[in-house]
């Protein structure tokens, strides 16, 4: 049995045909499917019987599915895959600041929904994110928290602190869309939340210490919204 066979989605959606589509998708790849087609029934379906995580749409009848998340989050940790047809960017920042751990668009490929839900779901159950003396490992990339360390295929790379700090917290959630509010209020501090320019600049500085190959890159950038951190395809290193 594979871990996939072990894990239970929850699908919330009021449109039948979506609902039929993620159920078939899901079901195939070794998931159990629960469906909610309302806000509170997904709500209940979460505090009664959680599942391992949720893919939700925001425009449901009769609670706003940002509303969701935010009660949600209240008690529960569980990962949010938001699917919806609203790609605005205010949207997606709103619903990722509230709780959500990813945003993909419809229509959608079922490929890259599958690829979001496998990395929230690793990045859940990873644990990471709590241990502050932890060795974050993102593919080749390896954070050691203890000792502030940086090393690509083995190779050290020299970070300033707010390079560290920035790297860091993207590698503590690992496929999860990181806002740039709450990049600047984890690393700056609470004044700040609008300085964008900030991010762009020590997202370049990192990416050319960690000698980023920009078609296949480790630092992500989702515009208008933030950045991930993913393991590279190839795993590959620094290069000389």
């Amino acid at each position: 049995m594979t871990a996939a066979n072990q894990q239970t989605v929850l699908v919330v959606d009021d449109e039948p045909a979506i609902l039929r589509a993620l159920t078939s998708a899901l079901s195939a790849r070794g998931y159990k499917v629960r469906r909610a087609e309302t806000g509170q029934q997904a709500i209940d379906e979460v505090a009664v019987d959680p599942p391992d995580a949720v893919v939700l749409d925001l425009g449901l009848p009769d609670i706003d599915g940002v509303d969701v998340c935010r009660r949600v989050r209240t008690w529960s940790t569980v990962p949010i895959i938001v699917l919806s047809a609203d790609g605005a960017d205010d949207r997606k920042v709103l619903a990722l600041d509230e709780g959500a751990n990813d945003y993909v668009t419809k229509p959608y490929s079922t490929p890259e929904l599958l690829a979001r839900l496998r990395a929230a779901l690793r990045s859940s159950s990873s644990g990471q994110a709590l241990i502050d003396d932890a060795v974050l490992e993102v593919g080749d990339l390896c954070i050691d928290m203890a000792h502030r360390a940086v090393t690509v295929g083995g190779q050290n790379v020299d970070l300033t602190p707010k390079e560290f700090s920035f790297l860091a917290l993207l590698a503590k959630y690992p496929g999860r869309v990181m806002t740039h509010r709450t990049i600047l209020q984890e690393v700056w501090g609470p004044n700040y939340g609008t300085e964008t320019q900030y991010l762009r600049v020590y997202a370049g500085q990192i990416r050319k210490k960690l000698n980023e190959d920009m078609s296949n890159p480790r630092l992500v950038t989702e515009l208008g919204v933030g950045y991930r951190l993913v393991a590279r395809a190839d795993g590959g290193g620094l290069t000389s």
